[in-house]
C-alpha cells in the first residue's frame, strides 16, 4: 500500500449554518483529509497544535492508523477559524481567523516521510508547499489546493507550485479568479497551462470537472443530498478520498484511475456534509462508500 503524505491545518472551528452552530469543533484540512484517505490507505501528517488541543482528536487519527510522527505539539493555542453560511452554502462567511500556532508553521518531514509515494499540499501559504516540495523525494504523485488569499496576495508563488505539481484541486471561485475565465469549462485548460497534468475543479452541489491535457473532460454531478448541514470540510474530504483511491491502486495514477478517484472523493464528501465537523466522515465505513456508491450508480446511469 503506497503511503500518502499530507501537509495542512488541525484546527478548531466555531460554525454556524441553517441547521445550527457548534464552537471548537474539530476542523483543518489534515483532519478532513486523513480521516477520508485513511479509509483506503495509509496517511503521514504534517502539521502542528497547540496545548489545547485534545487527546480524544489525537485517538481519532490514531484509530484510522494514521501516522502522526510529523504532528508537532507546541505552546499556544490551535489554529481557530470562526464563519456562517447564510443563503448560500457553497460559499462561508468568515467571521475570525486565529491563526495562533499555526502563524509560525514551519513544515519538518521526519526522515521516514519523505519517500511518501502520493503527496497532498492542503490549503496553506506557497511558500510552505514548496518547503515540503523540496524535502520529498522522488512522489509519484503530487497535489495541491489553494485558496482566494493566496491567489489574491501571492499569485506569482502560487503559480511557481503550480509548476511542480502534477494535479490542483480547486474550487470553482478560485479557479476564475486565478485564470480570469468566466466559467470552470474555459477555466480548466488555463489552469493545466500553468503546469498541473489534471485539475479538479469542485462545483459544490453541482459535482465537479475535472480536465487532463490528454483526454480533456470528465464532468459528474454531486450525490443529492436534501439536507446539507455543515458544508465546511467538503473539498478537503474530497482530496482525501481522491487520493486515498489512488495510493490504493499501487501503480502510477491513470486517467481511469483519475476518474474513479474523483467519484471516490465525491462520495466521500458527501458523508461530510450530512453532520457538523468530522461528527459523520469520522463513522465512514466502506460498506457505507459501497452502499453510497450504489446510489450514485442510479442517479448517473440510464
Amino acid at each position: 500500500m503506497s503511503e500518502i503524505l499530507v501537509v495542512g491545518s488541525l484546527a478548531y472551528d466555531s460554525i454556524q449554518t441553517p441547521s445550527g452552530k457548534v464552537d471548537r469543533a474539530l476542523g483543518g484540512s489534515a483532519n478532513y483529509f486523513s480521516l477520508a484517505a485513511s479509509l483506503f490507505s495509509k496517511v503521514r501528517v504534517v502539521g502542528v497544535v497547540g496545548e489545547d488541543y485534545d487527546q480524544e482528536h489525537y485517538e481519532l487519527l490514531n484509530k484510522r492508523g494514521v501516522d502522526l510522527g510529523g504532528l508537532s505539539k507546541v505552546p499556544g493555542k490551535t489554529f481557530h477559524w470562526a464563519g456562517s453560511y447564510e443563503g448560500d452554502l457553497n460559499e462561508a462567511k468568515t467571521l475570525k481567523t486565529e491563526l495562533n500556532v499555526f502563524e509560525h508553521f514551519n513544515p519538518q518531514l521526519p526522515e521516514h516521510f519523505k519517500d511518501s509515494s502520493f503527496v497532498f499540499l492542503a490549503n496553506i501559504a506557497p511558500e510552505l508547499q514548496l518547503q515540503v516540495l523540496e524535502q520529498v523525494k522522488q512522489p509519484k504523485f503530487v497535489g495541491m489546493d489553494t485558496m482566494n488569499f493566496w491567489i489574491s496576495i501571492k499569485k506569482d508563488k502560487l503559480v511557481e507550485v503550480l509548476k511542480k505539481v502534477d494535479l490542483v484541486l480547486i474550487n470553482e471561485g478560485e479557479a476564475k479568479m486565478l485564470t480570469g475565465a468566466a466559467n470552470a469549462i474555459s477555466a480548466a485548460p488555463l489552469l493545466t497551462a500553468l503546469g498541473p497534468k489534471a485539475v479538479v475543479i469542485k462545483r459544490g452541489e453541482y459535482g465537479f470537472a475535472m480536465y487532463t491535457k490528454d483526454e480533456g473532460y470528465f464532468i459528474l454531478p454531486a450525490m443529492p443530498i436534501p439536507t446539507v448541514v455543515d458544508p465546511t470540510g467538503a473539498g478537503d474530504t474530497f482530496a482525501g478520498g481522491f487520493f486515498g483511491y489512488l495510493a490504493a491502486q499501487k501503480e502510477v495514477p491513470t486517467i481511469a484511475n483519475l476518474k474513479q478517484a474523483c467519484i471516490m472523493g465525491s462520495m466521500m464528501a458527501s458523508h461530510t456534509i450530512q453532520d457538523f465537523s468530522v461528527n459523520a466522515l469520522s463513522k465512514v465505513t466502506l460498506g457505507d462508500l459501497e452502499k453510497r456508491l450504489s446510489e450514485y450508480r442510479k442517479v448517473i446511469t440510464v
